[in-house]
């Protein structure tokens, strides 16, 4: 049977939806929200009815009707720690999607939407691979002192997909293999798949790993804590430096790969420079995994946005290749990602989880 799946991925200014029946994607629309149509309100959550109309008017205006939903696959937000899989929404996972348990962001709307839009038209509602996903070794977490528990917080969905493509490609399955995945786009996550488990991560949201576009990374500890005692800095400034004004942002003005690889090509060597640091940070992070897991690695993977620039796939590469085959899968596929979720669950290949 080919089940019709809707599938949504809200952003901050934008939904992200799609229409499967099977793997045929048949409607893949982005909605963008404009500034005026959100200043209304104060958290992420309250946005849920306005967003469901946007949803089901895009459908309808395709020309689908509702009632031939089998099921409703969302981007999963900030819960409590999970392992990986596919995941019922159910009324306790809305409701710590609601309070943010683990803060707010934009994908904490994607479940409460999903559940409500499964109640509205009887049908079931998932969440697959969220970005809280944490199936680390107990030695991975710890940081060196006793009051900071490392967490995994990490592009876990399209990590996931492309860790089975590259399985299905070498004629294994993902739960057989060891993998490190490098996802490259405003936030960098590395993450070592081992035997179907990610047991090592990078918090790629909040301060650890290399610097990327948008982000610090991991940063000289006792240099950022001066920098949180000086006068003319505020929390705000800080905690904007380590996430979505650090990286290049921070050193170049731009998050803007295209522009800066252009202004490389003009001769600019300083923006050469940092982009090779990034690289450069991205290939030892790498190498650490490698370390982890004991140089027993299958494939090394590079996804992600920052994949399509042969450049920094190069620089990485020339740094990496001694360990591993390197695979090139640029992009994200989370949008199939969750379609395939939500389909090994109606075809019987996977048991859905139950969030308490």
């Amino acid at each position: 049977m080919d089940y019709k799946i809707l599938v949504l991925n809200p952003g901050s200014t934008s939904t992200k939806m799609a229409l499967y029946q099977g793997q045929e994607c048949l409607l893949e629309e982005t909605v963008r929200h404009s500034s005026d149509e959100l200043q209304g309100y104060s958290r992420i959550a309250d946005q849920e009815s306005f967003r469901r109309r946007v949803i089901m008017e895009t459908l309808q205006k395709a020309g689908f009707s509702v009632e031939e939903i089998d099921a409703i696959s969302a981007r999963g937000g900030l819960l409590k720690p999970i392992p990986g899989g596919t995941w019922v929404v159910n009324e306790k996972m809305v409701r710590d999607l609601e309070a943010g348990v683990q803060g707010e962001h934009a994908s904490n709307l994607a479940g409460i939407l999903a559940y409500q839009m499964g109640q509205q038209i009887d049908c079931p509602a998932f969440i697959v691979d969220p970005v809280i996903v944490d199936e680390m070794d107990d030695l991975a977490r710890y940081s060196g002192m006793p009051e900071i528990k490392r967490r995994s917080i990490f592009h876990a969905l399209n990590q996931k997909a492309v860790a089975r493509d590259v399985a299905r490609e070498m004629g294994t399955r993902y739960e057989q293999a060891t993998f490190i995945v490098t996802h490259m786009g405003g936030g960098v996550s590395c993450g070592l798949h081992r035997k179907g488990r990610v047991v090592d991560v990078n918090n790629a949201l909040d301060g650890e790993g290399p610097f990327s576009p948008e982000r610090a990374g991991g940063l000289p500890v006792g240099d950022l804590v001066k920098l949180c005692f000086d006068p003319q800095y505020d929390q705000d400034f800080i905690r904007k430096r380590i996430k979505g004004q650090g990286g290049l942002v921070a050193y170049l003005g731009s998050n803007d790969l295209i522009a800066i690889e252009k202004d490389m090509e003009k001769g600019d060597e300083r923006a050469r420079e940092i982009f090779q640091a990034m690289a450069y940070q991205i290939a030892k992070e790498i190498g650490g995994l490698a370390a982890a897991g004991q140089g027993r690695i299958d494939a090394i993977i590079l996804t992600g946005g920052m994949a399509r620039s042969p450049e920094l796939i190069e620089l990485v590469r020339e740094r990496i290749e001694f360990i591993a085959p390197v695979k090139i899968k640029p992009g994200e596929k989370e949008m199939e990602a969750l379609c395939e979720g939500a389909l090994r669950v109606l075809q019987g290949q996977e048991d859905p989880q139950q969030y308490s």
